[in-house]
């Protein structure tokens, strides 16, 4: 499997979802699945390799949508990244913060904001920064990025920090 073809479909997949979700009224749910379906068009993604990039972009998005509250703003979200805003290069911010508000509106209907995420070397993922959950080891991406293993303990599950 090619991850830097995973990686650019990830990216084309939230460019479709924050079309998508910017032109209709469809919920999160239904966005997903039609930029899934433009995102199978586009590529030559296997339908096991669509159904991960489609799961890493849904988490990424209800991960970041749990830490927004409704007067959130850039400097918020920075630090959910971990850096500053500036830093990221080639990511549709404003699309991601969008989509992000969307989703959290749906997310607060569904009572589903104490969830938590983990994430596991191999996962696509959006910008910020990352803890190995064996050893503390903090990694960080200004990209979308495949998360490694840990560089220091070789461990391979990660919290969002």
């Amino acid at each position: 499997m090619n991850k830097n073809k995973l990686v650019a479909a990830y990216t084309d997949f939230m460019k479709h979802l924050h079309e998508t979700m910017e032109d209709t009224l469809h919920s999160f749910a239904e966005a997903l699945e039609i930029s899934k379906e433009k995102t199978r068009k586009d590529s030559d993604l296997t339908s096991d390799e669509l159904d991960k990039v489609s799961e890493f972009v849904q988490r990424d998005i209800e991960h970041a949508a749990h830490g927004l509250s409704p007067k959130e703003d850039n400097d918020s979200l920075s630090e959910w990244f971990k850096f500053d805003i500036e830093l990221i290069e080639n990511f549709a911010l404003d699309a991601f913060l969008s989509l992000a508000d969307k989703t959290r509106l749906e997310l607060a209907k569904l009572e589903q904001l104490a969830e938590a995420h983990t994430y596991h070397s191999g996962d696509i993922t959006i910008p910020g920064t990352f803890v190995c959950d064996d050893c503390g080891k903090e990694i960080a991406f200004k990209t979308p990025s495949e998360i490694p293993e840990c560089p220091q303990c070789h461990g391979k599950t990660f919290i969002r920090i």
